[in-house]
């Protein structure tokens, strides 16, 4: 029982904000040789996502929140 709970927490604190960087990365990769597209803001804003679910938080750009 703990156990899962155990590899519940490590999935969440370790794995997915790794595979938001990767997204993010490959995203950047991605627009450098080809330019925007659809495919890489999609790329872009589900690793924003999982890193606003999981990861820290992002800073607002004045504070307020």
């Amino acid at each position: 029982m703990i156990w899962n709970f155990a590899r519940k927490i490590i999935l969440t604190a370790i794995l997915v904000p790794l595979g938001a960087a990767g997204a993010r990365k490959l995203s950047d990769t991605i627009e450098r040789r080809r330019g925007a597209s659809r495919g890489t803001r999609f790329l872009r804003q589900g690793a924003d996502t999982l890193q606003n679910t999981f990861g820290r938080k992002k800073r607002s750009r004045f504070g307020f929140r």
